[in-house]
């Protein structure tokens, strides 16, 4: 069967599909295609207030990368908040630097507490390698002003995806700009002092043993690289270690109740 045909089948399914089940079912038939000709159908699909579908929407066009990203520049519903997050989710995914001046806005100024947590994670997916080598400096300097910002959002889902794309900035710029690193996990030991959510907080407590393994793995391959990027961790685990004295009890099944995690976090330091 011919793209074309192939593609009409797959829409009909979509269109004909009586129940919330066979929709997803449809779509995700429709995602596995990876035609590029339905980009346009699985952008559609991301407003049809269907979770399920939406998920393999937002895969499909993931798998499709790079020719989705224009149509979810343009198609972007500015009505429809829920379809705007799945779409940033996809945006996010892919990590084309084409994405970057939405993400910034998004994450910093749209009102969805979806579409906020949506950008902040992709700001820390950008493949950075995209950009021209002199520009990368300050396309960084302008994700972590706002992911600074934005970690420190009202909500604490927005602040742990904020606090998700810090971690990964982190590590993409561990070698080549080692003092953005360092503010990072300088914001990420003041944020343990200030935040209340304790899910935020061992969040940031997990961002911090990822870039420490992280720069463990280069400095046991390239140890020549430790004058540039050593970090001193006695000083981030102490702090660490003062918050968790901190710590007040919390009754036996409240939610953030975090102990254990944060211990499993740690395990080994």
């Amino acid at each position: 069967m011919t793209d074309p045909g192939l593609l009409k089948t797959l829409l009909q399914a979509i269109e004909s599909a009586d129940s919330s089940t066979r929709m997803v079912a449809a779509v995700e038939k429709l995602a596995q295609a990876r035609l590029e000709a339905a980009v346009p159908n699985l952008i559609a699909v991301l407003g049809y207030n269907n979770p399920g579908a939406a998920v393999a929407a937002v895969e499909g066009l993931m798998a499709i990368g790079k020719p989705a990203v224009q149509p979810l520049l343009e198609l972007l519903d500015g009505y429809n908040y829920g379809a705007r997050a799945w779409a940033l989710r996809a945006l996010s995914g892919i990590g084309d630097v084409r994405a970057l001046d939405l993400l910034l806005d998004a994450a910093k100024n749209d009102f969805a507490l979806s579409v906020r947590r949506a950008a902040a994670r992709g700001l820390g997916t950008i493949n950075w390698d995209e950009l021209p080598i002199e520009s990368i400096d300050s396309a960084q300097a302008r994700v972590i002003e706002v992911l600074l910002a934005v970690s420190q959002d009202r909500e604490w889902v927005v602040r742990y995806a904020a606090i998700t794309g810090l971690q990964e900035l982190a590590i993409a710029s561990t070698i080549s700009n080692p003092d953005l690193t360092r503010q990072i996990l300088g914001h990420f030991d003041r944020l343990v002092d200030g935040d209340e959510d304790l899910t935020v907080i061992a969040r940031i407590w997990l961002a911090q043993k990822e870039i420490q393994t992280y720069i463990n793995e280069i400095l046991s391959q390239q140890p020549e690289l430790e004058p540039k990027i050593a970090i001193d961790w006695q000083a981030t685990l102490a702090k660490l270690y003062a918050r968790k004295r901190q710590e007040q009890p919390h009754p036996e099944g409240d939610p953030h109740k975090f102990r254990e995690v944060a211990a499993a976090i740690f395990k080994g330091e």
